[in-house]
């Protein structure tokens, strides 16, 4: 029987014969080499506090730890500042040169893949759970524990359960303005936040292979927001063409695919020429609804970015929607480039001038307001919709406020009426 690409990827990353690996199969627990070790200034300290309690001098590779300041960084107080300080020291001591901060830094799961540090068939793990971002180019990448990600930094090992496959393929043609944001959301909308708890999900089907690589990015993102323990798309000339201009290390990188024949935990079709644009309404990404329902919703803020859509694509979309427009003056329309890289892109292509015109802030790359973190709180009784992944009670700031999750088109168009809104409404 044949292998799903989430086998073949663990598969290729242990260290046993070919007859051993052949005996192996989803549930069953497994040590695996990785590629690529990633912290953040949230979970780093606490993973390198437990490094230093294994009494070991230096990490497995300096080069495959990678160390990235973005939730709270440029500093908002002292304890962020006491926190990133933490991840400097360690950097500087270990000589890692995969240490981002403040003028280099980005949202780290915008700036891996930019930077060409991951790759088709890596093994990534990370100690942030959006770490599935990078399924999106064929590497089975997934976010663990502080303490895992120590041992990880220590050995270069990991322990893992192969997990079981849920594959997922769309068929159809996309209406406008309709991307990976509102397949995804519709996705969970449909199975639930558990529905794939534990599996690798696999998209899939001829509407995945048009998706264009930021769509792409923005789904694999959100598998976790289904429980998944990975998001994957298999690698085609889309994803070659990224990595290839991305690819800064030159890097060999091996490209997998799933079998014909593999076994599937599930397998459901979904026809995206029926799936209109999303709104995942308070408080969890299941609450996926068409636009339509949700129009007339008053907001007070409007947030454009993050590691699901703050990439150059998600801002031309909103750029698109703010050309010619102003935003309410009873909202607050804050712009989040993904990485320097984004803000600079965006800055030549005159996306940054839009949207100072419109009336929206621009702000430094960071994960900012999505973990309630800074730029962009909301108080008590404050309604948002929100480009991000996570709606919780109290993701954004006070716990008696709402989040509402869209993609880039529809967060524009809201800031601009001041209720939510579909783009149809703002350009005519």
């Amino acid at each position: 029987m044949g292998r799903t690409l989430a086998e073949k990827l663990i598969l290729e990353h242990i260290d046993a014969s070919a007859s051993t690996r052949l005996g192996l199969h989803p549930g069953d627990l497994v040590e695996v080499a990785v590629d690529i070790v990633l912290a953040n200034d949230i979970t780093a300290p606490i993973a390198l506090r437990e490094f230093e309690k294994l009494g070991i001098e230096r990490v497995f590779d300096p080069q495959k730890v990678v160390l990235v300041a973005d939730h709270f960084s440029p500093n908002k107080d002292i304890r962020s500042a006491e926190q990133c300080a933490v991840m400097r020291r360690f950097a500087r001591e270990q000589r890692l040169p995969h240490h981002y901060d403040v003028g280099r830094m980005g949202i780290e799961h915008v700036l891996l893949p930019e930077q060409g540090l991951v790759l088709p068939g890596d093994l990534v793990v990370g100690a942030d759970s959006h770490t599935c971002t990078y399924g999106a180019l064929g590497a089975f990448a997934t976010g663990m524990g502080s303490t895992d990600i120590a041992v990880a930094m220590a050995t270069g090992q990991i322990w893992m359960r192969i997990p079981e496959t849920l594959r997922l393929v769309y068929t159809g043609a996309l209406k406008p303005f309709v991307g990976g944001k509102d397949l995804i959301l519709h996705t969970i909308g449909k199975i639930g936040v558990s529905g794939a708890l534990y599996q690798a999900i696999e998209f899939a089907g001829p509407v995945i292979d048009r998706l264009s690589m930021a769509g792409r990015f923005t789904m694999a993102n959100m598998a976790i927001e289904a429980g998944a323990k990975a998001g994957l798309f298999a690698v085609d000339a889309a994803t070659e063409a990224y990595v290839t201009a991305a690819n800064r290390t030159a890097r060999p990188y091996q490209a997998l695919a799933p079998d014909p024949d593999a076994h599937y935990a599930k397998v459901l079709e979904i026809d995206v020429s029926q799936i209109p644009l999303q709104v995942a309404y308070p408080h969890l990404p299941e609450n996926a609804k068409p636009v339509e329902d949700a129009r007339g919703v008053r907001i007070d803020q409007a947030v454009i970015g993050s590691c699901t859509n703050g990439r150059l694509e998600d801002l031309n979309i909103a750029a698109q929607v703010l050309e010619g427009h102003k935003v309410s003056n009873d909202v607050r329309c804050i712009v989040i480039p993904g990485t320097q890289q984004v803000y600079l892109d965006a800055l030549r292509e005159g996306l940054i001038e839009t949207f100072i015109e419109a009336g929206a802030v621009v702000s430094t790359p960071t994960c900012g307001p999505c973990l309630g973190g800074y730029m962009g709180i909301l108080a008590a009784g404050e309604r948002a919709i929100s480009t991000t992944n996570r709606n919780f009670r109290g993701r954004m700031g006070h716990t008696d406020s709402e989040v509402y999750l869209s993609g880039p088109a529809v967060a524009a168009a809201s800031a601009v009426t001041g209720y939510i809104t579909s783009p149809e409404e703002v350009i005519t």
